[in-house]
């Protein structure tokens, strides 16, 4: 197994497996991105093609091409291992079967039952009656193929017989969603999907997890469409369909059009529109959000747009703003009815597609042009419905000249002063979209990390930064003058002026010049030197936490690792800079009140020096 480990780490660039999941940027002989396991505006995450590492520096998380597919799939090892063997065109060595992961299984079962609907799609007659009905619905062969649609037999047992057969449990067969245990059967079953159109649901590495059945010929059934329900593989609330094949389109036009229908997107791929995915049958949740944020903040909708009232789009909306996407609505169709989905339009005239995403209108726009068709400006009842409409999402803006903007503009279409609107807006709660009961921790924005961590805890990552930093090259130690240390904290401060004792040795001595010492010899020189200031500081906490950064030390950074220093060491000092201000600030306000005029004119000459510094 070993072997196999290493031929497929030999077979896959880090490269191209962490840039499938993630927008990766060029910088120096690294790249860089944003971290999908924390909220970040400023890229931190870094990965090393010459290391075959990926590490970053916000979180703390990195290693292996294995621990990223864990850790961004959420899964064990044995399911990555697999995946990557794919991906590297690794035969596995047989295994014994019952020491396959139940994921494994499952997944064993979708990609089974996917091969069986496309078989009766072209061998049964009911099927051909379908592809034929696709055909004439626009999909072409080519897209029938690539997309994998099939065709399930009118039956009760067809599909699970054939697992069965296969020598799967029915246990498992029902687990993986294809099947329904019946009531009160005794463990007996029967088919989900019967006498229907089949569109396989993919993961983001083409995997089968889950299926799609659209209504053929049956008169009795009054659902359209059925899903796959909740199972191990499929989460509705996390699985965007025709992802897996727009998500390079999405990432090299930097924008990602989301539609309602399984139809719908093969119709815009099939046209070039290959930035297109839709959102599973329901509204966009919070974690369709934060893998769409892996390749582009902006968002073209096409999908039913109900503004009024708490609606699941509505919320989902009011998510993707919080989360600081750039929102545009696709609304007029040329010449076709307006309710048109995108499928439609696309056979009538795939121009009038484009025309239509190209003029998308933005969110604000949306909202503003929506409320005011729907109600009577002219009325009191209309002006307060609109209203409700409209300042929520004025609310939500983070910029105040575009919020003023908006509310002048209403203000002036209402003919209501903008005192009293802006009284309206001021009682609308910031929570007002339910936002908080749909996030998790890490869909924090950076705003809210930075306001948790506090000056200190930002000063803490910059000093774990340089420390690293230093232990990777301990000669760039050089660049911390003896007047920056004093911008360190006391243990931090007095841990580097000892690396810099042991650096300055003579040249025989010198860590660079012979590479006999490492940062491990450089931290046991510091702890067993007789010449400690304070002997008893580097205690245990302490030595972790500097064998901790030596992860980090591995690590290549981009660029000059003494740029970096110098780049960490101004941000310390803006701190330093900022917290001295802020200390004038109130011993400016004491001597106001204390009437020392000559005390003020002193002190702001020294708020207006060190404002100078920043």
């Amino acid at each position: 197994m070993d072997s196999q480990i290493e031929e497929i780490k030999n077979k896959l660039s880090v490269v191209d497996v962490v840039g499938s999941y993630l927008k990766l940027t060029k910088t120096g002989i690294n790249y860089r991105g944003i971290c999908p396991f924390h909220s970040e505006k400023s890229p931190s995450f870094f990965v090393s093609p010459t290391r075959q590492m990926w590490h970053c520096f916000g979180c703390g998380a990195g290693s292996s091409i294995f621990d990223f597919v864990m850790k961004i799939e959420g899964i064990e090892f044995g399911d990555a291992l697999r995946i990557l063997a794919n991906k590297a065109g690794v035969q596995l060595k047989r295994e014994n079967i019952q020491l396959k992961t139940e994921r494994q299984r499952l997944y064993e079962i979708c990609e089974l039952g996917c091969q069986f609907f496309e078989k009766q799609l072209e061998a049964s007659v009911t099927g051909k009656e379908a592809k034929e009905y696709l055909l004439k619905r626009g999909i072409k062969e080519e897209s029938i193929k690539k997309w994998r649609l099939g065709y399930s037999p009118d039956t009760w047992q067809g599909l699970t017989e054939f697992l069965l057969g296969k020598g799967y449990k029915r246990e498992e067969v029902i687990k993986s969603g294809v099947a329904i245990l019946k009531e009160g059967g005794k463990g007996d079953s029967y088919d989900r999907f019967r006498g229907r159109i089949i569109f396989p649901v993919f993961d983001l590495n083409s995997q089968v997890v889950g299926f799609g059945g659209r209504i053929f010929k049956q008169l009795n059934e009054t659902a359209k469409y059925i899903n796959t329900p909740q199972t191990l593989l499929y989460d509705k609330s996390n699985i965007l369909y025709g992802l897996n094949n727009a998500k390079l389109a999405v990432r090299k036009q930097s924008q990602c059009v989301v539609t309602e229908g399984y139809t719908d997107v093969i119709m815009c791929h099939q046209v070039g529109f290959e930035n297109t995915v839709a959102a599973s049958g329901t509204a966009l949740t919070s974690q369709h959000l934060n893998i769409l944020k892996r390749y582009s903040e902006n968002l073209v909708l096409a999908f039913d747009m109900d503004m009024a009232g708490d609606s699941a789009t509505k919320r989902g909306i009011n998510l993707a703003e919080e989360q600081g996407f750039n929102i545009k609505i696709v609304e007029h169709y040329g010449e076709l009815d307006k309710k048109s989905d995108p499928a439609d339009i696309i056979l009538e005239d795939p121009s009038i597609w484009s025309e239509s995403v190209k003029n998308a209108k933005s969110i604000m726009n949306y909202y503003y042009d929506f409320a005011f068709s729907k109600f009577d400006k002219d009325t009191p009842e209309g002006k307060k419905e609109i209203s409700k409409i409209i300042l929520p999402p004025i609310k939500l803006l983070p910029n105040k000249i575009e919020q003023s903007y908006w509310v002048q503009k209403l203000s002036a279409e209402l003919q209501i002063n903008e005192e009293a609107i802006l009284l309206e807006l001021a009682k609308i709660k910031n929570d007002s979209t339910n936002y908080e009961s749909h996030r998790t921790t890490n869909t924090k924005t950076s705003f809210e990390i930075e306001q948790n961590l506090g000056v200190e805890g930002r000063k803490k990552l910059i000093e774990e930064k340089i420390i690293s930093l230093i232990l990777k090259n301990p000669e760039h130690i050089h660049v911390i003058e003896d007047l920056h240390f004093a911008l360190f904290s006391e243990k931090i401060r007095h841990f580097l002026e000892e690396v810099k004792k042991i650096v300055s040795l003579p040249k025989e001595n010198a860590i660079e010049k012979d590479k006999s010492k490492t940062f491990q010899t450089i931290f046991d020189d510091i702890i067993s030197s007789s010449n400690l200031a304070k002997p008893g500081e580097f205690d245990a906490e302490f030595k972790n936490f500097i064998a901790a950064l030596t992860l980090t030390a591995e690590v290549e950074f981009v660029g000059d690792g003494e740029e970096e220093i110098k780049l960490c060491l101004l941000h310390l000092k803006n701190i330093a800079l900022k917290n001295s201000l802020h200390t004038i600030s109130e011993d400016i306000k004491k001597a106001e009140y204390q009437n020392d005029h000559q005390k003020v004119k002193n002190l702001v000459e020294e708020f207006n020096t060190l404002t100078k510094e920043l």
